[in-house]
């Protein structure tokens, strides 16, 4: 009989912040929000020593949307992306961090 596995609705954000380039993405548009691809790839590699390709940036923010972690505004010629941090209390929700201690 062939196993099934359950997707969640969690599988996409799992994925999304189980890389480390797109974990350092976050945190820099944390540090300064509402960047452009250029701006994104030039702080990763002068602050972190990341020679990730405009392609390859591109395609770690396209799975920080695809995940609800990343929305992208434009204007003009420019595309901005913005964090936003909502879908993370997914997984608080799903394993509190102030919870009741079990009696013995």
């Amino acid at each position: 009989m062939p196993i099934t596995v359950r997707m969640d609705a969690d599988s996409e954000l799992f994925k999304a912040i189980g890389d480390a380039t797109r974990r350092t993405i976050l945190d820099e548009l944390i540090d300064r929000d509402g960047q452009t691809l250029f701006e994104i790839c030039g702080r990763l590699a002068m602050k972190h020593g990341l020679a990730s390709t405009r392609q390859a940036i591109s395609q770690h923010l396209a799975v920080l949307e695809q995940a609800g972690l990343v929305h992208t505004r434009r204007q003009g010629r420019y595309k901005f992306h913005h964090i936003d941090t909502g879908p993370l209390r997914s997984i608080v929700e799903r394993w509190p961090i102030d919870r009741e201690e079990p009696n013995p």
